[in-house]
Formats: structure tokens, sequence, C-alpha cells
């Protein structure tokens, strides 16, 4: 297992904080795996704190380090992550 240290990240958000008009941002968040889903290329993590669930997509065309990282990841485990706050596509909305 590799450990990364935090350093200096500090949350940016919470789950549940996150609105539309956080769309193209960078968030900080730091949560529990709530679910984690391996679609082959993409990998999905529902990421949850004490105020909601946000889904978090790893794409190793955009990120390979990162999606090297979400395989080895397990339900409960603490993470933090940074990245781009994208808006889910009409439909797919909770």
């Amino acid at each position: 297992m590799n450990v990364d240290s935090l350093g200096e990240w500090k949350r940016s958000s919470h789950c549940g904080g996150l609105r539309a008009e956080d769309e193209g941002k960078e968030a900080l968040l730091m949560g529990w795996v709530n679910a984690r889903r391996d679609l082959g290329n993409l990998i999905f993590i529902d990421l949850r704190d004490r105020d909601g669930i946000t889904q978090i997509v790893f794409d190793p065309l955009k990120e390979s380090k990162s999606h090297e990282k979400a395989h080895i990841l397990r339900n409960e485990w603490v993470i933090a992550v940074k990245g781009i706050v994208v808006k889910r596509l009409a439909g797919q909305e909770n």
C-alpha cells in the first residue's frame, strides 16, 4: 500500500455542498469511499462525508497517476481528492 501525505491540502467543500455554480472550479474533498465501480477504463468512487455523497471519476486519459491509485481503493477507506467539478449530464442527475 502507498500512502501519500496530505501536506498542505485543506478541504474546500463538503461532498453535499457542491452546486451547479461550482462547475469548472477546483475542489478538494475528503471522506470515506462509500462505493467503488470499476468499468474497465473508468473508475467511479462515491465519496461520502457528513454532508452527502459526491461521485468521483478516475479517467486514465485525463490523469493516469490518479487512475492507478484508484485501483486499490476499497469501501470505507478515507481519502482526499482534488479535481475539477463537472456537472452530470441531463438525465443522469440524482
